[in-house]
């Protein structure tokens, strides 16, 4: 009964945060329930569904609405921490995965399919935000192309996953690295637009993150500028983008406000 309550609880959660239009109170409220997720786990710890819950929610809320680098790099470790428990409960044999040198890991995401997509789209998106917030240790820029290897099966299988969310990690995650150190911006501009395409443009976040990561990168001003005006002209309300569209918007007037100072 616990496991199927804390379950609900958290298909709810994410479902209201995702939708809601007030960053401030999902800011102020969520920190509540991720203790509360935490706790549940001290019951249930062997449920990949709640531990995956569990992962996304640190992950998503150290990468959107915390500012320190020291509480962002912890929480997105046990998020990872969270990710990678479920990955073993569910496959014993990926209990030690971010261990593997690549080549025994890609043996491994050879495996992922229909019925284990998401276990591995949470390892995935947790594990992205966990480089993000490292992203000045080169140990965890190093452990990039296992991240990227997962996100491009995913999209092998269903790159419609998650309304192209897939596309939005690669995005970001060819960004990390200049072009002089082996980044791939040619390709980061093609997972920003696939993205926009699958949304319909309702991802108006895949607009900001394509002028930031990419038109910045690559000091595209013209491009830059375009992206965020479109960001800023567009209705943010669309179902399970609603909360990320309102912080997109407040991202894009920033940007756009030091467009000539940049360029």
């Amino acid at each position: 009964m616990l496991s199927s309550t804390a379950n609900k609880l958290a298909s709810n959660l994410s479902y209201t945060i995702l939708n809601s239009d007030d960053p401030q109170t999902v800011a102020d409220g969520a920190p509540a329930y991720l203790l509360l997720m935490d706790s549940f786990l001290l019951e249930s710890n062997n449920n990949p569904k709640l531990l995956q819950s569990a992962a996304s929610l640190y992950s998503a809320y150290a990468g959107v609405f915390v500012n320190s680098e020291t509480r962002a790099a912890k929480m997105t470790d046990k998020a990872l921490n969270y990710a990678l428990e479920a990955l073993c409960i569910e496959n014993k044999k990926n209990c030690h995965i971010r261990k593997l040198h690549y080549h025994d890991f890609a043996q491994q995401a050879a495996t992922i399919n229909k019925t284990n997509l998401n276990s591995w789209y949470v390892l995935g998106s947790t594990w992205a935000g966990w480089i993000k917030a490292n992203s000045s240790n080169m140990s965890a820029i190093a452990e990039l192309p296992k991240v990227t290897l997962i996100m491009e099966k995913i999209i092998a299988i269903d790159e419609d996953w998650q309304d192209g969310q897939t596309h939005l990690y690669l995005g970001v995650l060819k960004t990390l690295l200049p072009p002089a150190l082996g980044g791939k911006p040619e390709q980061s501009q093609a997972h920003f637009k696939k993205v926009i395409n699958l949304s319909q443009g309702k991802n108006l976040m895949a607009k900001v993150l394509y002028a930031e990561k990419y038109a910045r990168l690559l000091f595209e001003q013209a491009l830059h500028d375009r992206l965020l005006n479109e960001v800023i002209a567009a209705d943010p309300y669309a179902e399970n983008l609603t909360l990320m569209n309102v912080l997109a918007q407040k991202k894009a007037h920033e940007l756009l406000a030091t467009s000539n100072e940049y360029f």
